[in-house]
């Protein structure tokens, strides 16, 4: 098969050449408006990526789905920033310089590129070799008897979340996926809790990794940006990579399956079946 290089693979590094600098150089809150487009130039890039390495991507297979994902990441990452008025384990400099409505819509755009760039990253994790020999069914329970368990699992773990945020926020990196994911397979859904059980690794070792690649860019991107969130985590703030402490890395493992569950229930409140199905990690 020959290998071609979309345009908007070429697009988007022109995008990541212009903004990476001017969002670390410029002067004043030039994240605000300069995030966006740095990130979707990521998104651009990566799913060219995918594209070469297997002939087909996210945007070639369903544009409409592709900008619905967008539509969804936002106000699932606002269910992210509500949880942490909680918790406290991150706040934003320069938060400051908005007004409410202004802080909304900017936070939102950002917010708009999360799940493109994990999916896309984790579709392109699933192109490496080591990754595409997880494939099959291994598993000799069955997926679906997981379910339950996980969902009380859950609910206990969002309890103590919210009960002693100080010693248990990191459970809110798990909580919503073991609460979520449950539901969706019994709603007959994908569900990636009966992936697991069955032995198919392969889709969440993909968005455990293509999670990890993206959190690597956030916060070195973040580093020398203005406004910039920072962190203030307790008990495992040590040896920080950027402003994120060691372990906080830990978090975004999970955190891309919760995106996953998140986007497989609300695609299936609002009958978006169609939309769901171009994600083929």
């Amino acid at each position: 098969m020959k290998k071609v290089w979309p345009f908007r693979g070429t697009a988007g590094i022109i995008l990541i050449a212009v903004f990476w600098p001017l969002n670390w150089l410029l002067p004043g809150s030039r994240t605000a408006w300069g995030f966006f487009p740095l990130w979707f130039g990521y998104c651009l890039f990566v799913d060219s990526l995918v594209f070469y390495r297997k002939g087909s991507s996210m945007v070639s297979r369903s544009l409409r789905g592709y900008i619905l994902l967008f539509v969804i990441s936002a106000p699932s990452w606002w269910l992210f920033e509500l949880l942490n008025l909680r918790s406290g384990n991150w706040s934003y400099q320069g938060r400051e310089l908005f007004s409410n409505i202004q802080y909304a819509l900017f936070a939102s755009m950002s917010f708009s590129t999360v799940m493109p760039a994990v999916f896309g990253t984790a579709e392109l994790a699933g192109t490496f070799k080591w990754i595409c020999r997880m494939s099959g069914e291994k598993g000799q329970q069955k997926g679906m008897d997981l379910l339950l368990p996980a969902f009380i699992t859950g609910c206990i773990s969002l309890f103590c979340f919210l009960a002693w945020p100080r010693y248990f926020f990191p459970l809110l990196w798990v909580s919503l996926f073991l609460i979520i994911d449950p539901v969706n397979g019994w709603r007959g859904r994908r569900s990636l809790i009966d992936d697991i059980g069955k032995g198919k690794w392969r889709v969440v070792v993909s968005l455990g990794l293509g999670s990890l690649i993206c959190g690597f860019f956030w916060e070195m991107w973040n580093f020398y940006s203005y406004p910039k969130w920072v962190y203030h985590v307790p008990l495992v703030d040590l040896l920080r990579v950027f402003e994120m402490p060691l372990p906080g890395y830990g978090g975004y493992l999970p955190f891309a399956l919760e995106l996953m569950a998140i986007y497989f229930f609300l695609t299936g409140i609002f009958r978006a079946g169609k939309d769901e199905r171009f994600i083929q990690i």
